[in-house]
């Protein structure tokens, strides 16, 4: 019987999929392809959460379920680490949980918020899961366009509201942003909450990015704004923090509502995470951190080497704040092609594989995203690659209209 079920309808193809089947075919090909699509960290967990991993794994007593809530030692060193890192008092109780990684906790929290037809309203570009997490839901979104100038977005918000029936149920955010790498500032975030509190919005806040951060200095939390836990919850993740991708382990924190609402669907979906990552979660958080230094200064050291590296091939690169992104602007020969045209162009002549800008949104139309999770060497393997591509533009762009013509 061919039927396409109802919730998969409203997922529209995997823009990165064409970019992620090419850049199979070339491996399986044996080509070497610099990888700067997905934002997977490539370095090693710091060597004392293994060992606790280790340590706690060979007690059969952690092999049973375990609280989907999350155990209380890592409610509590989360709480812990809201006090000393934003100087926000959390309840480990009742305002905050463990989620299987962040993007669970948005799905998740998306479920337990969302009616068919309610509308959510979220920037674009963005994180795809942002959207799509309350899609699948049966939410409408209600795209805000996020520029250069953020008070564009604020301005935004007020034109959302006027056109929107029913009234927005919740706002997502997500600073310093995936895939933008933009910052702000707790000023944003008080215009943000007052306007959410006046309009009875509920804010989504993912800040998986705290720590990855250069000359901004610490990107703040907007529950350090006052009033924010009446309406807002935040998204953390050990994942960029501690090289804890595969870990999945992730927070939610804030509104004591939405804590309890997200703890009712959890506990009918899952039994939480195996006990010894959430025991070897709690010696990230509490033991030392000058790791979390030394992946920082990893990134900036990768950030500097494309950014200045690509601006020197010619291609005009902003420097990112945050994040372990570049989110840049296609180079002036090839604008036209747009981002997934180039994208593959570029794997397929430069062996450098990026993200198209397309694929977090309409307004990420023009850009492509490159995750600096390759070492030093190999990215300077991939400036002198795409230097010579850049070089080659007119070369290749001819080609392209050829072959164009030809079919």
């Amino acid at each position: 019987m061919e039927q396409e079920f109802h919730r998969i309808r409203r997922l529209p193809p995997y823009v990165f999929a064409e970019v992620n089947a090419m850049k199979a075919r070339a491996r399986a090909a044996g080509e070497d392809i610099i990888d700067f699509g997905m934002g997977n960290p490539d370095r090693p967990t710091p060597q004392h959460i293994v060992d606790k991993l280790v340590e706690t794994v060979q007690d059969p007593k952690t092999h049973r379920y375990s609280n989907s809530r999350g155990i209380p030692g890592l409610r509590k060193a989360l709480a812990n680490y809201y006090a000393r890192r934003f100087n926000v008092s959390v309840d480990p109780e009742t305002e905050t949980i463990v989620t299987i990684g962040s993007k669970e906790g948005l799905a998740n929290l998306a479920q337990a918020i969302t009616s068919p037809g309610d509308i959510v309203l979220v920037p674009n570009p963005s994180y795809p899961i942002h959207p799509y997490g309350f899609i699948i839901a049966g939410a409408a979104i209600r795209h805000i366009p996020l520029g250069p100038d953020i008070n564009e977005f604020l301005k935004g918000l007020e034109r959302a509201l006027r056109h929107s029936v029913p009234p927005p149920t919740a706002l997502v955010l997500n600073f310093p942003s995936n895939p933008t790498t933009q910052v702000v500032d707790l000023d944003f975030y008080g215009e943000v909450v007052d306007f959410c509190r006046r309009h009875q919005i509920y804010i989504l806040s993912d800040l998986a990015y705290a720590e990855i951060y250069f000359e901004s200095g610490p990107p703040p939390s907007i529950l350090q704004v006052p009033g924010a836990k009446d309406i807002a919850v935040e998204f953390t993740s050990l994942s960029k923090t501690y090289n804890m991708p595969g870990w999945r382990i992730g927070f939610a924190t804030g509104n004591p509502k939405l804590i309890g609402a997200l703890a009712r669907i959890k506990s009918y979906v899952d039994y939480g995470a195996f006990t010894p990552i959430q025991v070897a979660a709690v010696a990230a958080l509490n033991g030392p951190q000058d790791c979390v230094e030394e992946i920082r200064q990893i990134y900036r050291e990768r950030r500097d080497i494309l950014v200045h590296g690509l601006q020197a091939a010619g291609w005009n690169v902003p420097s990112p704040p945050a994040t372990m992104f570049v989110w840049a602007p296609l180079p002036a020969p090839f604008a036209h092609l747009g981002s997934l045209a180039f994208s593959k162009l570029l794997l397929q002549e430069a062996k450098v594989a990026v993200s198209p800008g397309l694929g977090f949104g309409e307004y990420g139309e023009g850009h492509v995203r490159l995750a600096v999770v390759e070492n030093a060497h190999r990215t300077r393997q991939a400036v002198r690659n795409i230097k010579a591509f850049i070089g080659s533009a007119d070369k290749l762009l001819e080609q392209l209209e050829g072959r164009a013509a030809a079919s």
